[in-house]
């Protein structure tokens, strides 16, 4: 690691001037001349159900495997009984259930609590918190009743942490609905969930399920409340889903289908999730989608966090890394339908199918999209292909729809060259482009916008996080080094606000023990979660946006690395506010004059917020959650400038009113 951050210093090194090297450093801001339009998806999210980011994670579902649909049909289960009896707890399959054929048949014989029962692992064990409400439910069917059960939860010991017992008091042919709901009475970060079997009978079990009640927004069946806050402490202005490498699939018959994820749970088609084999260093056998989160459930988050939403659609191609399985020219129809079918449930009238669909789903009212991808890190001529066909079947229908389009899997090479060349030529809204690179590449890439066209197509930073590493390495760290240097680069982005009108850092969520890609943006475990300095560097940008950019310069240039400082400004119209981002990558502090041109006058004081550490490897952890976190104080103005400490390895943004 020395070995790294002295190759770290050495190229921050290369942007100093000696000769200015303790001089203060004037900074110049027309504030008379504000540029380019800060659009308000400037800064945004993007989620991938990776590093068990969605069942297990968002997704606030206690229970894995409910259904029995994983390829081994108990995981996740384990069966307790006094004597053996074959057939005592067997899987059937259902052919009038496509979506969700498996179902637990229990044969119950005299029992008494304690002498059958099954215990389900949960996600990593489950989050258990003092004094709250759990919502337990199962889907039932039995000829007679006869058979009563117990819900409890317990340690890894067996000890009892709450419980209450389930009538199961419907019969006949159809299926049923019992609910259940008790409170815990200690915190456990690692509890399970243990059903006992009472009585005599034979009963059919179906969609197991333990909700916490404290859901985001409370909503039954909800989403976990904490990793949500965490989202909307940041007003993002975006949030793209589901992903990712998840929208391709390993093959086409993995791929994310976004009309199976609607509707009721019980209809929702579980499949494999690709990263549960991905990585060989991280294998995930129990990683599946079960889509309890789906579609509607996405949108319904955006609205709540006033996020706009950008789904990615699959362009019928699988991922060309695994198999590169390609969909026909002629049998595109059906994911071209796709993608017209999603435009209509978000935006459709309720007269239309769609339209009526999400009204069905307790939504009349559109969700007013505006964007869509389509494709993932697609490339080749086969993309382009088909990207061509999708484009003009949704422009023709719905002109209004921007829609976002991929630039490959890195920001050069032929690959790069070649798709950045075609979409331009067929005048495309929005390009995606994605760079997982080293710190010094951000560093050294921050004028990478500076002399892109104004004009054509715009970008999205869809993709980006600093690797203090390698790519897919084990040994990435969400270090201050790494957040440092992204917050250098989106000084570049921030600048040309004209040309990239969209940017998120990725992977969003990773949980402590279920990860399979590092770095990420969010940590978890059971019952905590906690931003990283890459997290507080997003939410310090999304939180000052500004609306308009405004020329900032050092020596008449762009700041941009010169003695190691870069730094971007902003207009807030709606506050009169002018906001200005410095970030000092060296390791020494440097005096910084903000001079601020074009105004009457400016307030006395202003607003400081500093993110600063002067050890580079410096991480947060569940231990220490805010190690390496903002601190907001006042700075004192006289006149027309505002003078600064820009302090060693530090990120600062001033706010100040002006007339």
């Amino acid at each position: 690691m020395k070995r790294e951050l002295l190759k770290w210093c050495v190229g921050a090194a290369a942007f100093m001037a000696p000769a200015m090297a303790d001089a203060q450093k004037n900074l110049q801001v027309n504030v008379a001349a504000a540029k380019a339009d800060i659009q308000p998806t400037m800064w945004g999210v993007f989620f991938e159900d990776i590093n068990q980011g969605a069942d297990g994670g968002i997704y606030a579902e206690l229970v894995k495997n409910r259904s029995f649909e994983f390829f081994k049909p108990l995981m996740g289960w384990n069966i307790t009984r006094k004597q053996f009896q074959e057939g005592d707890l067997i899987i059937m399959n259902r052919a009038d259930k496509p979506a969700n054929p498996r179902y637990l048949q229990a044969t119950v014989k005299n029992a008494a609590r304690g002498d059958l029962g099954l215990t389900n692992e949960g996600f990593k064990g489950m989050g258990i918190k003092n004094g709250l409400r759990y919502d337990f439910s199962v889907m039932y069917r039995q000829a007679a009743p006869g058979v009563k059960l117990y819900v409890e939860l317990v340690d890894s010991l067996g000890k009892t942490y709450g419980g209450t017992a389930v009538d199961l008091s419907q019969a006949g042919q159809d299926w049923h609905t019992a609910k259940a709901s008790f409170t815990a009475n200690a915190t456990v970060p690692k509890g399970r969930m243990r059903v006992w079997f009472e009585g005599n009978g034979v009963v059919d079990l179906d969609m197991i399920s333990l909700f916490p009640s404290d859901t985001w927004k409370g909503r039954p069946g909800g989403m976990r409340a904490d990793m949500i806050q965490m989202l909307a402490d940041m007003k993002p202005g975006f949030v793209r889903f589901p992903g990712g490498c998840i929208v391709e699939g390993y093959d086409l018959d993995q791929r994310y289908q976004w009309k199976k994820t609607i509707g009721a749970l019980e209809d929702r088609q579980l499949i494999i999730n690709r990263w549960n084999f991905e990585f060989a260093h991280r294998p995930a056998p129990d990683y599946f989608q079960t889509f309890g989160l789906g579609f509607f459930e996405y949108f319904q988050l955006c609205e709540d966090i006033g996020a706009e939403p950008l789904p990615i659609l699959n362009a019928g191609m699988a991922c060309q890394f695994n198999t590169a399985e390609l969909v026909p020219m002629e049998d595109l129809q059906p994911y071209i339908q796709d993608a017209l079918d999603l435009v209509e449930f978000a935006n459709g009238a309720v007269t239309t199918k769609w339209g009526a669909k999400r009204a069905e789903l307790g939504h009349p009212e559109p969700f007013n999209l505006k964007f869509m991808g389509v494709g993932n890190e697609n490339w080749g001529p086969q993309y382009v292909e088909r990207l061509k066909v999708f484009t003009k079947a949704i422009k023709d229908k719905y002109p209004d729809i921007k829609l976002v389009n991929s630039s490959g899997t890195d920001p050069n090479g032929d690959r790069f060259d070649y798709l950045n060349t075609e979409l331009r030529s067929m005048n495309a809204d929005i390009i995606d482009e994605h760079y997982y690179r080293r710190p010094e590449w951000f560093l050294e890439n921050a004028r990478r916008y500076d002399n892109y066209p104004r004009t054509g197509p715009k970008v999205f930073a869809g993709e980006y996080a600093a690797q203090t590493d390698k790519v897919v390495s084990i040994h990435n760290k969400n270090s201050w080094q790494a957040a440092l240097a992204e917050a250098a680069f989106m000084t570049g982005l921030e600048r040309n606000a004209d040309v990239v009108t969209m940017a998120s850092y990725a992977p969003l969520f990773a949980h402590a023990e279920g990860w399979q890609w590092t770095p990420d943006m969010i940590w978890v475990d059971n019952l905590r979660a906690y931003g990283t300095p890459n997290y507080y560097v997003q939410q310090l940008y999304s939180l000052n946006k500004g609306n308009k950019v405004l020329p900032i310069t050092l020596n008449k240039d762009v700041v941009a690395g010169q003695d190691s400082l870069y730094a971007s400004a902003a207009l807030d119209t709606k506050t009169k506010e002018v906001i200005v981002k410095v970030v000092n990558v060296s390791g020494k502090p440097q005096q910084v004059n903000l001079d601020l041109k074009g105004v009457k006058s400016l307030a006395s004081q202003g607003k400081l917020f500093l993110l600063q550490s002067n050890d580079l490897n410096v991480v947060n952890s569940l231990e220490q959650p805010k190690n390496l976190a903002p601190v907001e104080s006042s700075i004192a103005i006289k006149g027309k400038a505002v003078k600064m400490e820009a302090k060693p390895y530090s990120f600062s943004v001033v706010r100040v009113a002006y007339k």
